[in-house]
């Protein structure tokens, strides 16, 4: 691809004198910190009591406190937190140019279109593994600052496969975000767009069906609704791929052929 290095160059230098993926990381950091607050909790509910971190009538249902729990819900903030905060990555890499006006200018340049959103997409990418990277570094620090119990060297390599596998699965799906925010000109249609594959999400789970929907299946591989082997088959991974490449490959035909000027 024509000038695909100096796109790259030019989206990762954006995305350094951003705010957008420091507050992105700061909103995620919220994952383990509330997750290490539950094992405190279920460490000794009635000292947590004793101290106002729950009521009386309060009830956690993660399990108990140790290590399979604590990646538990880490995978599950993952999952379902990465579907919007990941997408916000994706609305403001691909959204920005026209709320920016630099549109225009963008197609003007004499790098090829291909490139730009390619490198577009390698940014949302390295960002949201970066993130996921991050989360689950915290993650280890904050479990061993709580001092939950059911360490070994073989869970923390399952439960990384866990959570990654979820970031990826989720990070799959951006690319119908990006559609919608280049066909949209804005942020409004791909925050829209976010906030009801979310809803039909939680749906699709409770009918018994979400390994036939792949904005489900993040959620469902990272246990939120048990084992994922129960859970999914090889079609809910080939589901994932096949929204991916619609997608990415809308998005692609867009910025090459769509009138710009307009």
């Amino acid at each position: 691809m024509i000038g695909f290095n100096a796109a790259l160059w030019t989206e990762s230098l954006k995305m350094r004198r951003s705010k957008v993926p420091l507050l992105t990381a700061l909103g995620f950091s919220l994952a383990p910190l509330v997750g290490g607050l539950f094992m405190i909790i279920l460490k000794d509910p009635a000292r947590a009591r004793e101290m106002g971190l729950l009521g009386a009538k309060a009830q956690l249902t993660v399990g108990v406190a140790d290590w399979p729990a604590y990646f538990g819900i880490l995978a599950q903030a993952v999952a379902v937190g990465g579907a919007l905060l990941f997408a916000v990555l994706t609305i403001w890499v691909f959204g920005r140019e026209f709320i920016d006006h630099t549109a225009k200018e963008l197609m003007a340049l004499p790098t090829a279109r291909s490139a730009i959103v390619a490198a577009k997409f390698v940014v949302v990418l390295l960002l949201g593994l970066g993130l996921t990277l991050y989360i689950f570094g915290l993650g280890l620090l904050v479990a061993t600052l709580v001092d939950i119990p059911g360490w070994s060297l073989q869970l923390v390599g399952e439960a990384f496969i866990g959570v990654m596998g979820a970031a990826m699965l989720t990070l799959a799906l951006m690319p119908f975000v990006a559609l919608l925010a280049s066909i949209g000109r804005g942020y409004l249609p791909p925050v829209g767009w976010t906030f009801l594959t979310l809803f039909l999400a939680n749906i699709v789970a409770y009918t018994g069906w979400g390994d036939w929907f792949p904005w489900t299946v993040p959620a469902l591989f990272s246990g939120a609704a048990g084992p994922r082997a129960e859970q999914l088959g090889l079609h809910s991974y080939l589901l994932v791929l096949v929204a991916m490449g619609i997608g990415a490959t809308g998005t692609f035909l867009w910025w090459q052929r769509a009138d710009q000027m307009r």
